[in-house]
């Protein structure tokens, strides 16, 4: 795992291990705390409860998300030597030692911060927040560390995913103000395989280096097209179970808004899978002109299509995810 070390200033070190934590990944974890938060229609404009609300987008952003890019990249570097040669690692601006040492660093943050809200809380509600932080944590170790390695194979890797990114962030975000609402537990499944599928279509953009590696993606596995028709499905049952579930919860406008996202989402679909390289092609110039610092480039052509219908999917997801966790919140005011 040895790598030729640049000599760099202090302020360049301090940008690599940043950049080591990823910070555009943070991001993704963001929307399950908002709807988490919502859901549980009990925060109160406090100092307390926006100290409470900053400390759990730090847990799970920064310091949860933060410890699985950095422990990714450390047990990666071989991969990422193809992959992604410009990282902080294989670039050589930092050791293999100091990318270690800050994986250990964002560990006992993450840990101390999510015993103390723990405590702080108190009751069933504190001790998930605890479990979850600390399961996740773990997911995020043995995703990425021999020897089960789950992001080797895609039926391990994307559950994995799915669990820490999605699942805990939305029950821990609702246990900080309230007790679990039994609609959340939905709302947090619903994200988990949301999240299961988007993570099957980023895999296009490691594909080579996969092949070399020997990890099985579902993109090495089946081909393009058949890897964005399981996706797709996945994606599609997702919107029309929150439509079932909003129409039994009463939320008759949400059900309209649920199946409008739904059809566009579909339309859209059909489009990349009669050309799962370039089409949706009046997403790119908003995807490499305005989001494509935020969510990245390729140079695969199947993974640049990915990210133009990751973009106009996610914000159908997003407004219809809040706006379901907001009706919830509403009724329990």
């Amino acid at each position: 795992m040895s790598v030729a070390v640049q000599r760099l200033g202090f302020t360049d070190k301090l940008r690599a291990h940043l950049e080591l934590l990823d910070p555009v990944t943070w991001i993704s974890v963001f929307p399950c705390l908002a709807g988490g938060v919502m859901a549980s229609g009990a925060m109160q404009p406090t100092l307390h409860d926006y100290l409470l609300l900053a400390s759990i987008f730090l847990l799970f952003g920064p310091l949860g998300t933060g410890f699985s890019q950095s422990v990714n990249d450390y047990f990666d570097l071989d991969l990422d030597r193809v992959n992604e040669p410009t990282r902080p690692i294989p670039s050589g601006r930092l050791s293999v030692k100091e990318a270690l040492w800050n994986s250990i660093f964002v560990l006992l943050l993450a840990i101390g911060l999510g015993v103390f809200l723990g405590l702080h809380i108190g009751g069933v509600r504190g001790m998930v927040i605890i479990v979850s932080i600390l399961t996740a944590l773990l997911v995020a170790y043995i995703y990425s560390a021999p020897p089960l390695k789950l992001k080797k194979n895609i039926i391990t890797s994307a559950p994995a995913v799915g669990f820490s990114y999605s699942f805990v962030t939305f029950l821990s975000a609702n246990a900080l103000f309230s007790e679990i609402r039994p609609e959340v537990i939905w709302l947090a499944g619903l994200n988990f395989f949301m999240a299961i599928a988007l993570i099957i279509l980023n895999d296009f953009k490691s594909v080579e280096g996969d092949k070399e590696g020997g990890l099985k993606s579902l993109a090495v596995m089946i081909g393009s097209r058949n890897t964005f028709l399981v996706s797709f499905t996945i994606i599609d049952l997702v919107f029309a179970v929150l439509a079932v579930l909003a129409w039994s919860w009463g939320f008759t406008v949400a059900v309209v808004l649920v199946l409008i996202g739904l059809v566009l989402n579909i339309t859209i679909q059909i489009q990349l899978l009669r050309d799962p390289k370039s089409s949706i092609s009046f997403m790119k110039g908003t995807v490499e002109d305005g989001f494509g610092n935020a969510i990245g480039k390729s140079e695969v052509q199947e993974h640049n299509a990915f990210l133009r219908y990751q973009v106009a999917n996610n914000i159908l997801f997003l407004l219809n995810n809040l706006i379901v966790a907001g009706m919830i919140g509403a009724k329990y005011m």
